[in-house]
């Protein structure tokens, strides 16, 4: 049953077009039903003219549109992409550990943008919306780093690290912004949003 107070979304099935289970999650904390489907092969490149929140925003779009062909009337599609950005560079999902401890020793003592774009599409509407944490590093030694990449294998995570785990207990200093925007999802932010509906 739908939260009462996202009662506006009974109309839709929800569909979260996501493996991430960090977005399963987060998604399940606004107490809405929904299911997940997820569509194989979606290119997850964007024009090289594109900056900051521009990329995300980019990416989930498309992801969204990959499900034209099969919405129906009452279908909400929730996409997302997020990136870790520094310097003007995304560091996305690294290849292999080598990749991973390189990410981590340029994040280290330093502060990043973690940027999440959120699509929200229907047969009848699509929007689109990112949000944007800083979060600074403390000093990583190559022993933390290293303990890090071989025990908690993140190449499945933007900039080699998922906050919610060891990495983050022991290297995040500070963060100003959304923690669950760092997750993976802005839920906060969502859950405005969503309301409009």
């Amino acid at each position: 049953m739908v939260g009462k107070m996202l009662d506006n979304l009974s109309k839709y099935r929800i569909v979260l077009a996501s493996n991430s289970p960090r977005r399963k999650e987060l998604l399940s904390g606004l107490g809405i039903e929904y299911k997940v489907m997820t569509l194989k092969d979606i290119d997850e490149s964007y024009p090289s003219h594109l900056k900051g929140e521009e990329i995300p925003i980019y990416i989930s779009s498309q992801k969204a549109k990959a499900y034209e062909a099969i919405l129906e009337d009452d279908m909400l599609i929730i996409t997302a992409d997020t990136i870790v950005y520094q310097d003007g560079e995304v560091l996305g999902k690294p290849k292999d550990e080598k990749e991973a401890y390189c990410m981590l020793k340029k994040l280290s003592g330093r502060t990043h943008e973690v940027i999440t774009g959120v699509t929200l599409r229907t047969k009848s509407f699509c929007s689109s919306f990112a949000v944007t944490s800083l979060v600074t590093f403390d000093l990583l030694d190559e022993d933390e780093i290293d303990f890090y990449v071989k025990n908690y294998k993140p190449m499945d995570k933007a900039g080699a690290y998922g906050i919610q785990e060891w990495i983050g207990f022991i290297g995040v200093k500070s963060l100003n912004g959304s923690y669950f925007n760092v997750m993976g999802l802005p839920v906060q932010r969502l859950y405005q949003e969503l309301k409009k509906l």
